[in-house]
């Protein structure tokens, strides 16, 4: 770690991230336009609600949207999205939430898309003073379910684009939206870790969720975007319950930064730079006694690819998940992203490489699986305990 970096000073771990884009983990490397742009308005003042203005201008240039809106994070955007489908332009109403007297507050979801993204998806609906509306099971959903589900008290249908949602039986979002407006239910994407910036709306969402600090490289933050009548009602919830989730003008201005920076940003030489890391770390795996390493494709269908490793227990002599906490800890922590990990594997993500850390996450890859084959026993966690371990760790900062 260079002597001017930022976590020495702070006493915090180096981390390598080959998790992906984790909030956890900071979300993303910030493009360089964002950091100058975010460095260059933290000392001067503007008016905010020309500064949105500006922004709404870009979005809707890179995504087609009539306009588009840079909140706190993707988080507060389902929220704002949400409130905004039930309140409109009433004002008073606006004042009133999370209190729904009067109002269309239910809002449909299908069952295997509450999923949580480090906090639970519904509650984002439920803060603005929404009900949550559940469809179909985790394992099937049908239109007749969404149609059904549909009363004079609905306000909106959200429609959840992500890696964690049960990705067989459930609604395509054409069927979805189709569904939805023959009714005139309006449907909201969180599409937070998507690179598509113009497909949902082409396939029938009104508004479209995205975060600005996961692919798009700004500092965090959530983005808006649709027509001009509903994202003015998604940004009139800053006179309401959007006070608690402001963002701040250097939120806006970077997010502006990174955006205008996608438009130039050198994507085939991005992904050409992580299929290199990749095809590195399947060398090194190569022939290592339990660990089979295979080039897999995002699950979204992002333009990007990540190297599930699979090991087994018994020739590696440790378990997947043992692997991913002992390659976590430590004065070099290589974190990464187990999130399916009792089915014996795991990903590595190049997404958010500095240059050069794939040969440390090579080198500790190698330290640790050559210590296990050392072990006079197999290193072999009970994963029950593992769950539980890491639940009480939760409860125990800030210590």
């Amino acid at each position: 770690m260079p002597a001017n970096d930022i976590r020495s000073r702070l006493g915090l771990r180096p981390v390598i991230n080959v998790s992906g884009t984790m909030t956890s983990l900071g979300a993303s490397i910030v493009v360089p336009p964002a950091v100058e742009a975010v460095s260059a308005i933290l000392s001067e003042f503007v008016e905010l609600g020309d500064l949105h203005r500006k922004a709404s201008a870009v979005i809707a240039n890179l995504t087609g949207a009539e306009a588009g809106f840079i909140t706190a994070s993707c988080s507060a955007a389902i929220s704002l999205a949400v409130a905004a489908a039930m309140t409109g332009a009433d004002l008073a109403a606006i004042e009133r939430l999370p209190d729904t007297t009067g109002l269309k507050n239910e809002v449909i979801i299908q069952s295997g898309h509450m999923v949580s993204y480090g906090a639970p998806v519904e509650q984002a609906i439920r803060l603005a003073g929404a009900k949550v509306v559940a469809i179909g099971q985790a394992t099937s959903a049908s239109a007749y379910h969404l149609a059904g589900a549909i009363t004079d008290r609905t306000a909106a249908a959200v429609y959840v684009v992500s890696h964690h949602v049960v990705d067989y039986a459930q609604i395509p979002l054409r069927i979805f939206a189709k569904v939805a407006h023959e009714r005139g239910i309006p449907v909201i994407v969180d599409a937070a870790s998507e690179y598509d910036l113009q497909g949902f709306l082409a396939d029938g969402a009104d508004l479209v969720l995205y975060s600005g600090h996961k692919f798009l490289g700004g500092p965090t933050s959530g983005i808006v975007a649709g027509p001009k009548e509903l994202v003015r009602n998604v940004y009139l919830q800053n006179r309401g319950i959007g006070r608690g989730m402001k963002v701040g003008k250097e939120g806006i201005v970077g997010t502006l930064a990174a955006l205008q920076a996608w438009k130039t940003r050198d994507h085939d030489g991005i992904r050409a730079r992580e299929r290199k890391a990749l095809d590195y770390w399947v060398m090194a795996l190569d022939g290592k006694a339990g660990v089979k390493a295979v080039i897999v494709p995002d699950p979204t269908n992002n333009p990007l690819d990540r190297l599930q490793v699979f090991v087994d227990p018994q020739e590696a002599r440790i378990t997947a998940w043992d692997l991913a906490d002992r390659l976590a800890a430590g004065d070099c922590p290589v974190i990464v992203r187990d999130h399916e990990v009792e089915h014996g594997y795991f990903f590595l993500d190049p997404c958010n490489l500095h240059p050069d850390e794939e040969d440390t996450v090579a080198a500790r890859l190698t330290e640790e699986l050559e210590q296990a084959r050392k072990s006079n026993l197999p290193i072999a966690t009970p994963f029950e305990d593992r769950l539980l371990a890491k639940e009480a760790a939760i409860l125990q900062w800030p210590d």
